[in-house]
């Protein structure tokens, strides 16, 4: 059995880490309002380009000139996984279900005969060199980042095309998780290289009317297109912050609560051992008087 100088002393240490997980949960309440905001105010605007883009990937006519970032290599045999990640830990499973949902896709495309890479943006997404340590492409630094602006997901974008101009890979997904509550976190897969296709829908080499541009097709989709991949980027990022937050204000109420009924167990068990103790001195000091 612990002494009571133990239990007392445990019992220190977890009211001290208790005042620790309250404070971090107020402090993630209070950005995860900031952060729900942004995320939800960009939402719209990521939504319409990427339907505006696939409609055009479904309607322009493919040839050798056409885009890359539209129209692709040609090819699907090296796949590169993009995992967003946050650059700190304490915030539930957050990072673990959007790793998660990488590897499964990763699974699922090498047991399909492709080449698989991994390109990591976020600290946390670094355990996946545990398990695909040859396969690691890329670790795009973004440590620096205290609050995401698009710079940094054009930084981002700009990077990733530039390995794909350069033949690194043929296809790109993007892996983060959707915002939709404080309890909720969908962890959510895209491919944002090329520009995917809406389910269902035909391209214009079976029948459909080629798409006629004004003021010239090779400007505005050398605008465009890099700008889809940049904004999808930092959508994510926006939904990663805000899903960061929730999860960690989560885990933290969670951690605060267990702390207290650690507390109240080792309260017990300090009572408990002190009133042995008391009893067995009076016991001792009983016995001698009658011995006397």
């Amino acid at each position: 059995m612990a002494s009571l100088k133990a239990l007392k002393i445990r019992i220190g240490s977890v009211k001290s880490t208790q005042k620790i997980t309250k404070a971090m949960k107020m402090v993630a309440a209070a950005k995860l309002r900031r952060a729900q905001e942004a995320a939800v105010a960009g939402r719209p605007y990521a939504e319409r380009l990427e339907a505006v883009m696939a409609r055009l990937a479904s309607k322009v006519t493919v040839s050798e000139s056409s885009p890359k970032l539209l129209a692709g290599t040609g090819k699907d045999d090296v796949h590169m996984i993009v995992v967003a990640t946050s650059e700190r830990g304490l915030a539930g499973a957050f990072n673990t279900n959007i790793v998660r949902a990488a590897r499964k896709k990763a699974e699922e495309l090498e047991r399909n005969g492709k080449t698989v890479k991994f390109y990591l943006a976020g600290k946390k997404g670094r355990v996946l060199k545990r398990f695909y340590p040859t396969q690691v492409a890329a670790d795009y630094e973004l440590g620096g980042i205290k609050k995401v602006a698009f710079s940094d997901a054009q930084g981002l974008a700009e990077d990733l095309i530039a390995r794909f101009e350069a033949g690194e890979f043929d296809i790109a997904h993007l892996f983060y998780a959707k915002f939709q509550s404080a309890l909720v976190q969908i962890p959510t897969g895209m491919q944002i290289i090329p520009v995917a296709l809406p389910e269902g829908a035909a391209t214009a080499s079976t029948g459909m009317a080629a798409v006629e541009y004004e003021p010239d097709e090779e400007a505005i989709l050398a605008d465009l297109l890099p700008r889809n991949i940049a904004i999808q980027i930092f959508r994510a990022m926006l939904e990663n912050a805000a899903s960061e937050q929730g999860s960690r204000m989560n885990a933290m109420d969670n951690a605060t609560r267990n702390a207290g009924d650690m507390i109240n167990r080792l309260s017990i068990q300090y009572n408990r051992t002190r009133q042995a103790a008391i009893t067995t001195e009076l016991v001792e000091i009983i016995s001698g008087a009658e011995a006397l």
